[in-house]
């Protein structure tokens, strides 16, 4: 019986920098011998118990002579290729495995575009190269997230090294990355800032603002510059506006905000007098040019003064009354002649704006004679009536 491989040796794929091993397993070895050899270069790395190489970085180790083991450490891109496991018998019997190393990507410096500054309305390219293995693929993309003007389209990610730019503008301004990938963690990006420079550019919301004198006032211009503009403001007669905000009672305020290349101008003018009204001149300047704006500050008459109301007290209303509603005090409709209006329903009556009396009772006397004649009781009620209406 020979000597013979129990199973194939498995290929094996590390990334550079870790540990690799390959096993070679051999079954009645006997008294043959097992030998590691390099197969591109035909290098011995080492016989049975012994390893040849000189290369500080393959040992070697077995287990019950039936598997045998090549450690190769620290595994660089070199070591990438196959490997035989060899008995020697007559003839050799071999078996091979192949170490694949891949590389994550890496951006080389050398050829990468650093950060830009290039004229409006000219062509610029980004450039980015990247190495590892397998080849990495490369793409641009801008680092807020916003689309990529390119050939005219917006567009959220552009592949290849190069991403070329013709007739750049001011709003292609801003951080760029160059992300390389292979699917060997971890990728990896270099930041491209670029910058376009152009002359001031100003608007103004409103070229006429009205106001009263005594009134507080603001003007406002917009502006856009790179590099970054100086900005003031100036009196009809050209003198410039200086502003001390911790100084009170300053008349003049004068506030700039900055986003980005684009600048917010704003004047405040409090307690606005005759002298105040004319023009105001808002002037942004850069190396490359200067641009002004007018706004025209005109006089508007105060609003008049709304004089204090006073409250009134409700006035009683009279002359609407309603009719009186009687019960009579027994079964028989002729009421007596000491028969009398109740006063509670008379005083309730008087305090209502437009009833007198929503119930009048109108009761018996106690142990009366029967039949008072019906036009004193009436003129009992007249008099009450009219003693009501004097009361209000």
């Amino acid at each position: 019986m020979f000597p013979k491989f129990a199973e194939p040796i498995p290929n094996v794929t590390v990334t550079v920098g870790r540990d690799a091993l390959l096993a070679c397993v051999v079954d009645n070895l006997q008294s043959y011998k097992v030998a590691w050899v390099r197969v591109d270069t035909q290098t011995i790395l080492s016989i049975h118990h012994t390893v040849i190489t000189q290369n500080p970085r393959i040992s070697l180790t077995h287990n019950d002579a039936r598997s045998w083991y090549l450690h190769i450490k620290d595994v660089h891109e070199t070591d990438r290729g196959w490997y035989m496991c060899q008995v020697n018998t007559d003839p050799m019997r071999s078996r091979q495995g192949y170490l694949q190393v891949v590389v994550p990507p890496t951006i080389v410096d050398k050829d990468t575009s650093t950060d830009m500054v290039v004229r409006e309305s000219s062509n610029v390219t980004l450039t980015c190269k990247a190495h590892g293995y397998p080849e990495p693929y490369v793409m641009w993309r801008r680092e807020d997230g916003e689309d990529i003007s390119y050939n005219g389209e917006p567009v959220t990610v552009v592949d290849g090294e190069t991403l070329h730019i013709t007739k750049v503008s001011r709003l292609h301004m801003g951080a760029y990355l160059c992300i390389a990938s292979n699917s060997v963690p971890p990728s990896i990006s270099k930041r491209v800032f670029l910058r376009v420079q152009f002359p001031p550019m100003l608007s103004i919301p409103n070229q006429l603002e009205g106001a009263y004198v005594g009134q507080d006032v603001k003007l406002a211009c917009h502006t856009e510059a790179y590099p970054h503009s100086i900005n003031y403001w100036t009196t009809e007669r050209g003198d410039m506006i200086v502003s001390d905000m911790h100084v009170s009672g300053n008349k003049y305020e004068a506030v700039s905000t900055d986003n980005g290349y684009n600048k917010y101008m704003l004047l405040k003018i409090r307690n606005v007098g005759p002298d105040d009204f004319g023009s105001y001149k808002c002037v942004a300047k850069n190396s490359l040019g200067e641009t002004d704006g007018v706004i025209k500050l005109d006089e508007i008459p105060a609003p008049p003064t709304t004089p204090s109301s006073t409250v009134l007290p409700k006035k009683k209303h009279r002359g609407r009354v309603k009719p009186l509603k009687m019960e009579r005090g027994g079964e028989n409709s002729v009421l007596g002649a000491d028969s009398y209006i109740d006063d509670t329903t008379l005083d309730e009556a008087a305090d209502d704006d437009y009833t007198l009396a929503p119930h009048v009772e109108v009761r018996p006397p106690v142990a009366q004679g029967s039949g008072a004649p019906r036009h004193r009781i009436l003129g009992v009620l007249s008099l009450t009536l009219v003693a009501v209406l004097a009361s209000r």
